[in-house]
């Protein structure tokens, strides 16, 4: 597999409005190719990179050396971003990039058990080191909670059907491999379906990983700390792949930055508040990015910034 081809990246570095002196942070760094520019723009400024992927980090630190020393890596969840900033004495940064996609070679290699097209063991742990994986909840979890996984993470039409066939299939021996899921997952559904473009599996495979790495409830957690963590001007770009994660960023930034009321019909009902956002609709790949990198499909862009002191939003 060639190098990581990173998602907007065009569209990320100019909502971000680089300063060459600034400190930014990248909590997905991936195998660094959003990171790769930033860094290239960044004389007296220094880039804080976060990834739990021991794979990943080894690969952006081997990227990142070749453009200049203006970085460091932290290995840990972008949830830990308070603790991360505590560590190195600093409150504010001038911008913070989440790209929350999984970086393609976790699903090119198969034995990290992310991806339906190769037969590994289930797995799908971003972060290795912890206990629970895509086996544990398959051969261990009831059929009301698998059920809700498959409903709620994937917005899988059939869940009901899968999660009874897995509890069915573990009776007789656990399920260990990702074939053998698909294999399940192919005799849950009707033909109709099956015959239907893209793979059958994947709204479960995006389902279990969610589960599995805890993602939204870690989102929404991450998404707070990050608002406090910008300098005013200071930007925070968030790009999702899946409808519950969009919806997770646009409340919290609605939240931050909309005010209930009108200055022009009566009194805010709200204070003023102190973000704006970029973008009011999600930023989405055009057509020529589209034609070389599939994965850009899903991907919507969305940025919010902390006002300039005196700023006003319109």
């Amino acid at each position: 597999m060639d190098e990581h081809i990173p998602v907007l990246l065009n569209e990320v570095i100019t909502g971000l409005n680089i300063k060459s002196s600034g400190t930014y942070v990248d909590l997905t760094v991936g195998r660094g190719g959003h990171s790769s520019e930033i860094l290239a723009r960044l004389k007296e400024g220094h880039l804080i990179c976060v990834d739990q992927d021991e794979e990943a980090i080894v690969a952006s630190q081997a990227r990142l050396s070749k453009i200049s020393n203006n970085f460091e890596i932290v290995r840990s969840n972008f949830s830990h971003l308070e603790e991360i900033l505590k560590d190195k004495n600093i409150d504010e940064v001038d911008g913070i990039l989440m790209d929350l996609g999984v970086s393609s070679p976790q699903f090119d290699k198969g034995e990290r058990g992310f991806s339906y097209k190769e037969d590994a063991r289930l797995d799908m742990r971003m972060d290795q080191r912890q206990d629970l994986t895509a086996y544990n909840i398959i051969n261990t979890y009831s059929l009301e909670d698998l059920t809700k996984i498959f409903q709620i993470y994937g917005e899988e039409k059939y869940s009901f059907s899968i999660a009874k066939n897995i509890i069915k299939a573990r009776e007789s021996a656990p399920i260990e491999t990702t074939f053998q899921l698909v294999d399940i997952i192919k005799r849950s559904k009707p033909m109709k379906e099956l015959k239907k473009v893209g793979h059958p599996a994947k709204q479960v495979f995006q389902a279990l990983r969610i589960a599995v790495n805890d993602e939204l409830n870690v989102l929404e957690k991450a998404l707070k700390a990050t608002l406090k963590h910008l300098k005013p001007g200071g930007r925070l770009a968030v790009i999702t792949f899946h409808s519950g994660e969009d919806r997770i960023v646009k409340n919290i930034f609605k939240d931050a930055a909309i005010s209930v009321g009108n200055r022009f019909d009566g009194p805010m009902l709200e204070q003023e508040k102190d973000y704006i956002l970029i973008n009011h609709k999600p930023i989405t790949a055009s057509e020529s990015e589209l034609e070389f990198n599939h994965r850009s499909a899903s991907a919507k862009l969305r940025i919010i910034a902390r006002k300039e002191r005196g700023q006003q939003s319109w």
